[in-house]
């Protein structure tokens, strides 16, 4: 069945390198990850809110500027690099690299990730990544403006294109080709861990929604991040070794005909950065979700509604997360028949969706509902989960999406479904495991402060922007002033903005919470959610490996709540038959 014979085993760190810097401690790495993450979502803030006060005041005075004036092709450059830094190094990493690393082996009763020093170097290939990235800003030319699905022709022709596509875009495709490696080397890693380093009793039909979630999301990039780094080594080669993977014959760029090129075809690049994409979106959103029935669960002191059914929509999601790329693509000319059988498959996927939903409110019903951050955070989910799924629906339409596409409509719908959504996952993995990593209890006053001032900052920031697209208001203008149909909105840009602002500051009392309280922050007990799975059963924060060479035995299923005729109302997955406490 399941084994821990060599699988994960290493030796204690002996210096401060090993230990805290190449450490081979999951618990360690699932740290860096996260603290990565969290550099990087702050940057990615400050780079949104370059962006709104220049749609704002167009003529106001920007740092990091020639001049002080920001230019349009800057403003886009700002816009590549917001979306690739949230999307790679913040969703993709903090909710499955970060807490996966930390909690999966945990959860399933192992000492360590199956490949431990594969897990040190996945991180290092992502830190790599991530400085890669970022260089683009201060290379001649600056960062890409080509967006963060740098679609060919602009991004495959080079500096003729315009600024920032010279060694810019050179260092994007470099840094994202590494992140996919370091991607691809920790979903292996999950995979292997999930499948053979379970504890005895721990079988499939026991293990917490979130270590199903992890397993799904590893498979998704490890059939996703691979056509992506093929798909970027194509049009690298198209950039500096002459190849026309990407590049049509017969190519004019500023009067300057593009001799050099011929045969390729720029929706090779959609068809296949979406294959990616796509299922990127659920790299990003299903560990959310795995996190948001363990809260709902816990918090609600009832078991989930639905194991099985929830297992089934996580991989009916990901299956068919395969199957709907095309509908990125209604407006480049597909064939109806296509764009018909993607529209009908996008419909599709928002079944498994709507079990979970339902899933999530059986859950809640009748519960002894407690109302903390964490719980608070979980609930923000589902409600933004919902709200950015409807939108979608509009969407998968071929005939609304040829009117939506290029809108507001666009960025309101990601930024709710794949953005805020998996933040507000992050939140309530934070606020629910933070004990548990650090020995302290985040302050829950503090903590729901920060919840509403998110909660209703990001619907006031996201709800507008399905408003403006509604209208016909591109997206990717960097300057709307001189538009004259667009002249009535700019209230609602200027309302947006303000409000971005203040949620942007809210999340500084989460730094303030999250900082003070590791260090003088109320020592938590050793399970102070009087939670079941079986990182409870261990110290906070866990020793080096994790169950002190006791490996713990499962007996049940990892929602144990409320049970008739037992005196508690949680039974532990770890707690014996003949140790269960029975009411008389």
């Amino acid at each position: 069945m399941v084994t821990h014979e060599g699988g994960g085993h290493h030796h204690p760190p002996s210096g401060f390198i090993r230990k805290y810097i190449f450490s081979l401690d999951h618990k360690v790495i699932g740290l860096q990850y996260y603290f990565l993450a969290l550099f990087s979502v702050f940057l990615g803030m400050a780079l949104s809110m370059l962006m709104r006060i220049h749609l704002v005041w167009p003529n106001a005075k920007m740092p990091f500027t020639p001049g002080g004036q920001m230019t349009p092709e800057q403003y886009l450059a700002l816009v590549t690099m917001h979306g690739s830094i949230m999307v790679f190094m913040v969703l993709t990493t903090a909710p499955q690299s970060g807490f996966g690393n930390y909690m999966l082996p945990i959860q399933i009763g192992a000492e360590d990730m199956a490949f431990p020093v594969l897990n040190m170097l996945s991180f290092w290939t992502t830190f790599v990544s991530l400085v890669v990235l970022v260089s683009a800003f201060f290379v001649t030319g600056g960062a890409p403006i080509s967006g963060w699905t740098a679609y060919p022709t602009l991004s495959a022709l080079g500096e003729i294109a315009g600024p920032g596509q010279g060694a810019g875009q050179n260092l994007w495709i470099i840094g994202v080709a590494i992140f996919c490696i370091g991607s691809l080397l920790g979903a292996l890693n999950f995979i292997t861990t999930t499948v053979d380093l379970r504890a005895k009793g721990m079988t499939l039909g026991r293990m917490p929604l979130t270590v199903w979630a992890w397993l799904v999301t590893a498979i998704l990039g490890l059939l996703a991040f691979g056509v992506l780094l093929a798909a970027c080594l194509l049009l690298l080669l198209d950039r500096v070794a002459g190849t026309s993977f990407f590049i049509p014959g017969g190519l004019v760029v500023t009067d300057t005909p593009i001799v050099s090129h011929t045969g390729g075809s720029p929706l090779l690049w959609q068809h296949l950065f979406w294959f990616f994409g796509h299922p990127e979106v659920y790299i990003a959103i299903l560990p959310g979700m795995g996190v948001a029935s363990h809260v709902l669960s816990t918090f609600s002191r009832k078991p989930v509604f639905g194991y099985k059914a929830m297992v089934g929509a996580l991989g009916a999601i990901g299956f068919l997360g395969f199957c709907v790329w095309g509908h990125h693509m209604f407006i480049s000319g597909m064939s109806p028949y296509s764009a018909f059988a993607f529209s009908l498959l996008t419909m599709t996927i928002g079944v498994p969706s709507a079990i979970k939903t339902f899933n999530w409110l059986g859950t809640l019903w009748g519960g002894r509902i407690q109302f903390t951050t964490a719980m608070m955070f979980g609930l923000g989910f589902v409600s933004l989960f919902v709200t950015g799924g409807l939108s979608g629906l509009f969407l998968a339409q071929p005939s609304i999406d040829l009117y939506l596409h290029d809108t507001y409509f666009v960025v309101a719908h990601f930024h709710l479904i794949m953005g805020v959504a998996a933040i507000f996952g992050i939140f309530a993995a934070t606020y629910f495991w933070f004990p548990k990593m650090f020995g302290r209890m985040l302050n829950e006053t503090i903590g729901k402060a920060h919840f509403w001032l998110t909660f209703v900052g990001v619907y006031s920031i996201f709800m507008p922007m399905h408003f403006l697209g509604l209208a016909g208001h591109p997206r990717r203008y960097a300057d709307t002033t001189g538009v004259n149909f667009l002249a009535p909105l700019h209230p609602v840009h200027y309302f947006i903005t303000i409000a971005a602002m203040i949620t942007i500051t809210a999340q500084l009392i989460f730094l303030f919470n999250f900082f003070y309280s590791m260090k003088v922050g109320q020592k938590a007990a050793e399970n102070p959610w009087n939670a079941t799975t079986l990182e409870w059963s261990i110290p906070s924060p866990p020793p080096f490996d994790n169950f002190a060479g006791h490996i713990p035995v499962v007996y049940r299923g990892p929602y144990e709540f409320s049970v008739p005729g037992a005196t508690d109302d949680y039974i532990p997955q770890y707690l014996a038959p003949e140790r269960v406490g029975k009411a008389h």
